[in-house]
C-alpha cells in the first residue's frame, strides 16, 4: 500500500461575501479534491486542542498521528531538530521572528519578507551585542530564525516556558500587551529592547530605507521549550514515511518521527512556491517511501496577508499541480494506494490568523467505500459523521481503518 498526504496549510476557512458566501475552499475550482470526495470519504477533524495554542506546529503535530497534549513543547525546539543543532536537557530553543514595529506597532511579520542574507548579516552582528553569552543565533529562511538560550552550565531565568504571541497574530495591533509575560518573560523582552538598539543604525536597514523597503527594527520571541521525544513512526504505524515542505518546523517533526525530508528546489513557503515541483518530487518520493507528506503554505501565508483572491488562486494551484498528478500516478502505477487531503487548521481572512476549529479532510483509496458526499470543501464536510475531535486519530483510520 502506499499512501499520500496533502496538507493546504490553513486552507480551512469561513464562508465570505466576497465570495458570494462560500468558502475559499468552495469557491475554488477544485476537480481532483472533489474527485477523492466523491471517491471516498469528508470528514472534519479538530487538531488543535483548545489548551494549546492555534499554530501549525500543534496541528501537524496532529496530523502526524501524535496527541500533541503528551508531546508539545514549542515550535522553536521542533525548527531546532529540522536545523539538526545540538540541544542539551537544560537548553531553551526561542523561535526569533525578525519584524516591523513602529510606534509600538506591529506593522509586518515578515519585515517586508527580509532576505535570508539580510537576515543572517543581522543576527551574526547582532550577537556580541547582545550582553549574554547563553545565547545564540541560528539564522533560517527569510524572517524566520531561531535564538537558543544554553542552561546547562548557568540556570536560565524561567523553569517552564513564558507565555508568548506569535507575530503573525497581531498584525496592526499595538505590541504592548502580547510581550512575554510570566516567568522569564522579562528576559525576553530584554533581548527584544536590545535588539531594537542594534537593528536601528545598522548597514542593513541603511541600505532597506534607501531602497524603500521597510527596516528589520525587532527580534520577536516566542514559542520556545525545550527538544521532545517523539516515537519512531515506523515503529507507531509499521510505515515509513518522507516530508516535503518549505517549513522548517515541519522539517523537524518528520525528522524527530524518522522520516526522509526531501528538499524541493523552489519550495519558498510562500505564494510562489513551485507547486509542480512538489508534486514531480512526491511522485517521485513514493517509489521508495510507503508515504509522502506533501506540505504547502501558500493557502497560510494569504490569509494572513488578507488576500482572498491569492488564497484561493493557491488552492487551485494545490489542486491542479499536485493533488492531480499525484492521482494520476498512483493510479497508473498497480499499487494499491490512499490518499488524503487535508488542512492543518483554520486561517481566517477575516482575521488573518489562525483559529481553533475543524477543518475539512477528504479520503478515498483502497478499502475506503464513498460516503455519497461529491464535493470537497468546508461546507460539504459540515454534515458528516465522519468526525475526529481529537485530530491525531485520524492517522490511524486513513492507515488503517481505525479510530
Amino acid at each position: 500500500m502506499k499512501y499520500a498526504i496533502i496538507v493546504p496549510d490553513g486552507c480551512a476557512d469561513e464562508c465570505l461575501t466576497e465570495l458570494d458566501g462560500r468558502s475559499p475552499l468552495a469557491a475554488a475550482r477544485t476537480p481532483a479534491m472533489d474527485r477523492i470526495a466523491r471517491a471516498g470519504i469528508v470528514g472534519r477533524s479538530s487538531n488543535v486542542p483548545d489548551s494549546l495554542g492555534a499554530g501549525s506546529d500543534v496541528a501537524n503535530l496532529s496530523l502526524l498521528g501524535y496527541n500533541p497534549l503528551d508531546y508539545f513543547t514549542g515550535r522553536a525546539p521542533l525548527e531546532a531538530a529540522a536545523q539538526k543543532i545540538e540541544m542539551g536537557p537544560d537548553d531553551w530553543a526561542v523561535r526569533c521572528n525578525l519584524v516591523t514595529i513602529e510606534d509600538g506597532t506591529m506593522r509586518d511579520f515578515t519585515a517586508g519578507h527580509v532576505s535570508t542574507e539580510e537576515a543572517t548579516e543581522l543576527l551574526r552582528d547582532a550577537l556580541p551585542q547582545m550582553g549574554d553569552e547563553r545565547i545564540e543565533f541560528f539564522p533560517g529562511v527569510s524572517y524566520r530564525n531561531l535564538m537558543l538560550i544554553r542552561g546547562a552550565e548557568q540556570p536560565v531565568d524561567f523553569t517552564e516556558p513564558p507565555k508568548t504571541v506569535p507575530p503573525h497574530d497581531i498584525t496592526d495591533q499595538k505590541i504592548a500587551e502580547y510581550l512575554p509575560q510570566g516567568p522569564g518573560g522579562g528576559l525576553l523582552q530584554r533581548y527584544m529592547e536590545r535588539s531594537a538598539e542594534i537593528f536601528a543604525d545598522h548597514p542593513v536597514n541603511q541600505r532597506r530605507r534607501a531602497a524603500g523597503k521597510k527596516p528589520v527594527t525587532h527580534v520577536w520571541l516566542w514559542s520556545l521549550g525545550r527538544m521532545p521525544t517523539l516515537e519512531p513512526f515506523i515503529a507507531r504505524y509499521g510505515v515509513d514515511g518522507a516530508m516535503i515542505t518549505g517549513v522548517d518546523l515541519l522539517r523537524g517533526l518528520a525528522t524527530l518521527v524518522g522520516w526522509q525530508v526531501i528538499d524541493v528546489p523552489g519550495a519558498t513557503a510562500y505564494l510562489d512556491t513551485d507547486y509542480a515541483a512538489k508534486g514531480r518530487y512526491a511522485i517521485e518520493a513514493l517509489k521508495s517511501s510507503d508515504l509522502i507528506f506533501v506540505h504547502v503554505e501558500a493557502p497560510d501565508e494569504a490569509s494572513h496577508e488578507g488576500r482572498t483572491d491569492a488564497k484561493v488562486e493557491a488552492i487551485e494551484r494545490i489542486d491542479e499541480l499536485i493533488v492531480a498528478p499525484m492521482l494520476e500516478a498512483m493510479d497508473q502505477s498497480g499499487d494499491e494506494y490512499r490518499i488524503l487531503v487535508t488542512p492543518d487548521h483554520p486561517t481566517l481572512i477575516r482575521t488573518k490568523t489562525h483559529a481553533h476549529g475543524y477543518v475539512p479532510w477528504a479520503m478515498c483509496g483502497t478499502g475506503i467505500r464513498a460516503d455519497g458526499i461529491d464535493t470537497y470543501s468546508d461546507e460539504s464536510a459540515e454534515p458528516s459523521t465522519a468526525v475526529f475531535d481529537e485530530g491525531w486519530r485520524l492517522m490511524s483510520t486513513f492507515l488503517h481503518n481505525r479510530k
